[in-house]
């Protein structure tokens, strides 16, 4: 049965790992159809059919349950390897991210985890920075394995990547693909490899 927007309809039953999974796909479903500012509590609950009470109890505020949807969503889509070499694991996880951010929703996700709302002030900085930390993972695991100089920037690295993806995907509109997925991973292990300790 598809979600009503009529408060007479009785919300569902839903508790525990049924309810925070129907509301985070909720809120993407609403992120992706009416933007941050769209994107209330109230119409979450009436999306995912469940009281909005029960969505404040678990998650506090508004921004709290956007920025959990957003990553749930990201992190999904794209898992983090960890096959025992760098290139290996950035190559499948770009490659992911470059498959995602060609789809229509992977675009408005991207969209929406960039853009600016009064109400939010602070989401797109915590957001970002979760995402940095956790792809720095798979660099962090190859400095100590001797892949990369000990001196290394695991954020850097991740943002040199990144970067270019989300300039294709956001401005300029050419292809997006693991082919330029994994040339872009080369060129900033190249870069990587070839500083000096300590520089």
């Amino acid at each position: 049965m598809a979600p009503t927007d009529d408060p007479s309809v009785p919300p569902l039953r839903r508790r525990g790992a049924r309810m925070r999974s129907a509301v985070l796909a909720a809120t993407v479903d609403v992120l992706t159809e009416h933007g941050l500012a769209g994107t209330t509590v109230g119409a979450v609950a009436r999306a995912a059919g469940v009281h909005e009470t029960s969505v404040y109890r678990r998650w506090g505020t508004r921004e709290k349950l956007i920025l959990e949807a957003l990553a749930e969503q990201l992190d999904a889509a794209v898992p983090l390897p960890d096959t025992g070499d760098l290139r290996s694991d950035l190559v499948s996880y770009f490659g992911a991210l470059a498959s995602l951010l060609a789809t229509p929703q992977g675009e408005a996700l991207l969209r929406l985890s960039a853009e600016r709302d009064s109400g939010l002030p602070d989401h797109r900085l915590a957001y970002w920075t979760d995402r940095l930390d956790r792809g720095a993972v798979m660099v962090r695991r190859a400095v100590d394995r001797g892949e990369l100089p000990p001196g290394t920037d695991p954020a850097l690295v991740i943002e040199a990547v990144s970067g270019p993806l989300f300039t294709r995907a956001l401005i300029s509109g050419a292809p997006l693909d693991e082919v330029f997925a994994t040339r872009l991973v080369d060129l900033v292990l190249d870069g990587a490899r070839a500083v000096e300790p300590g520089a």
